[in-house]
């Protein structure tokens, strides 16, 4: 068994402050999130193409291959969405159905265009309905600042995966650099939107890109994610940032311990 949660350990649970801009209370934030990515699924692989910031499929393949997928092992990708990194981590395992997707978005799963095979799941980080001790490897694509509350998503993340499982949890972080960051304000909150109306993409979509950004800017510290992660049990913990240059682009790597 796992020891209980000792004084002083990490006690951040949510990825950001409640963005009253969006939604009114942290309760809302779930049903909110549901909802606009139900509403924007069918404009989302579009939009995504343009905003990809070097994370497009070969980035996405990379990740996984540099956090330790390898031919064979059983995957489950949270936060599965479109389908964007669960394709690349078909690609590497061999088999379809070795890759399991969950997602509480029902609009987003339905737009994904996956091999025959993979199996798609309504569900959350925080209740993952898989059993213990079920997976190898375990992956999120960007949805991290989506969640509720880190702390019982890590620990579902721990309990789900086999000693010595690994997780590849790819994030955009705030740049630290006031350019960069300006930079990417201005790209997300203003030619994203811009470019989205121009395709004729709705204005749910065009207000997703934008709270993207502030879900970025209000995110808490790389490092908070790190101590989050090893009080879950995870060793090996580290942050990966494969692009020098744009130090924004995050892979949070972890292997399971023996422990559920």
């Amino acid at each position: 068994m796992r020891k209980p949660e000792a004084a002083g350990e990490n006690t951040v649970r949510h990825p950001h402050r409640p963005l009253t801009d969006y939604y009114g209370s942290e309760q809302e934030r779930r049903g909110y999130l549901r909802g606009i990515f139900d509403r924007t699924a069918a404009d989302y692989d579009r939009i995504e193409r343009f905003l990809a910031i070097g994370t497009g499929p070969w980035y996405r393949r990379q990740a996984l291959l540099r956090a330790g997928l390898r031919p064979g092992m059983q995957v489950l990708d949270v936060g599965v969405g479109t389908g964007l990194v669960a394709k690349e981590a078909v690609g590497i395992v061999g088999d379809p159905s070795l890759v399991t997707g969950i997602d509480p978005s029902v609009g987003m799963m339905s737009k994904a265009r996956l091999p025959a095979g993979v199996r798609l799941v309504q569900g959350r980080a925080e209740a993952i309905p898989l059993g213990n001790r079920s997976v190898d490897f375990l992956s999120m694509g960007y949805a991290l600042r989506h969640l509720s509350d880190l702390r019982t998503a890590f620990n579902e993340f721990h309990r789900v995966l086999k000693p010595g499982g690994r997780i590849c949890l790819l994030e955009i972080s705030r740049p630290e650099s006031r350019v960069q960051r300006a930079l990417l304000k201005s790209y997300m909150r203003v030619f994203v939107p811009m470019l989205a109306r121009i395709v004729g993409a709705g204005t749910d979509t065009v207000e997703l890109w934008r709270y993207y950004w502030d879900s970025i800017d209000a995110c808490i510290a790389p490092e908070d994610i790190l101590s989050l992660l090893q009080d879950s049990g995870f060793s090996d913990v580290g942050r990966c940032l494969p692009h020098r240059r744009l130090n924004m682009c995050s892979e949070y790597q972890g292997v399971c311990s023996g422990d559920i």
